[in-house]
């Protein structure tokens, strides 16, 4: 079959090649064909090694399909159930699974350093332990969960990781409360869907920071009240807030600067959430007198800090309402060209039919 594979960690440059095969079929499993998937920027950064994942290796985690094959002792799936893939299933069994906080079950990550495809040089890794830039994949049971059918494979594909993220780090996690004042730094898909979830939450103030123009104009379709460029920022704070800083202000980045950017523009007593993934040599500092003198809260938010089925749930039971706007972030695209040539390579049969801007 097809997929766009990444030969080494630091190439921003895709290859699909028609040699892949999807392995680890057996018990526990099922095959799924990939109808639709997103790009989300985990994804460029485990390719630019930002986040650890070996290579070669095939990027997506954000996907839709259909199940074509089932492994013995699969329960509650059928083969041709419509499906997303979780790329972090939860046990149900481990401490934090017990506790509620499913999102942080670590269960999922023990297949991502094993292989789950391969070509006649050798073996090929998918990211997350998924690896959605293909037609087929294997993946454990509960990476497959069922959509009804009214729900678009390319819906379900931003639902998959994205959207949840944005949306349960606004709901979830920060729980933004009605009538405040929001900073969004970094207007991606996680960002606009952070931004769509301050909408839902009911903030007065929603701004969209990004240095590229273009996400600024789409922050303002989805939601937010105006959009500023990083440069910009100060006079946003003084303008909305009298210089006291936001109520919330979200960091969907994942660097260091921008989070102590995000610090600095939270108000005393606010809430910094941290939700882009960084790296793990990339140190966020506070020092301790301000860390106790400003008492702002810092959240971070892990795959939308709720438990990831039910926040399937009520994003999809949003986008039915009208609350949240899915559709419009299907039209966006990759500036990454590497990427780009492949996805259009691959949007020639069935599957890769959707990404999102980064």
């Amino acid at each position: 079959m097809r997929a766009a594979v990444l030969h080494e960690i630091g190439q921003d440059k895709l290859e699909v090649l028609d040699d892949v095969e999807a392995v680890g079929f057996g018990p526990g499993k099922v095959r799924l064909r990939i109808r639709a998937t997103g790009l989300c920027h985990s994804d460029v950064s485990a390719m630019s090694g930002v986040l650890p994942q070996p290579a070669p290796f095939i990027p997506g985690h954000e996907g839709a399909g259909e199940v074509v094959d089932i492994g013995d002792g699969v329960t509650g799936l059928n083969t041709g159930d419509r499906v997303l893939v979780c790329w972090l299933p939860a046990c149900g069994a481990c401490p934090s699974c017990k506790r509620g906080q499913t999102q942080l079950c670590l269960a999922g990550f023990m297949n991502a350093g094993t292989p789950n495809f391969k070509r006649p040089g050798g073996d090929v890794f998918g990211f997350a332990g998924t690896g959605t830039f293909t037609e087929e994949v294997v993946v454990d049971a509960g990476c497959a969960v069922p959509i009804p059918d009214d729900v678009p494979f390319e819906i379900a594909a931003l639902i998959g990781c994205g959207v949840t993220t944005g949306l349960g780090a606004a709901i979830n996690t920060a729980q933004v409360e009605a009538g405040s004042s929001v900073a969004v730094i970094g207007c991606g898909g996680v960002g606009i869907s952070t931004i769509q979830g301050a909408r839902v939450q009911g903030a007065a103030q929603i701004v969209a920071v990004d240095p590229v123009a273009s996400r600024r104009e789409a922050a303002l379709r989805f939601g937010a009240t105006e959009a500023v460029s990083p440069d910009e920022l100060a006079d946003a704070k003084q303008r909305i807030t009298a210089g006291e800083g936001f109520d919330y202000v979200f960091e969907v980045v994942g660097k260091s600067a921008t989070a102590r950017t995000a610090y600095e523009n939270t108000r005393r007593g606010g809430t910094l959430c941290i939700v882009g993934a960084g790296a793990m040599d990339d140190n966020f500092q506070v020092n301790m007198f301000e860390l106790f003198f400003d008492e702002k809260r810092i959240l971070p938010s892990m795959y939308g800090g709720g438990d990831v089925l039910r926040s399937y749930e009520r994003a999809i039971a949003l986008w039915r309402a009208g609350r949240i706007d899915l559709e419009s972030m299907i039209t966006h695209r990759v500036r990454l060209d590497g990427v780009n040539d492949a996805l259009d390579q691959m949007r020639t049969g069935e599957s890769l039919r959707t990404c999102i801007e980064l």
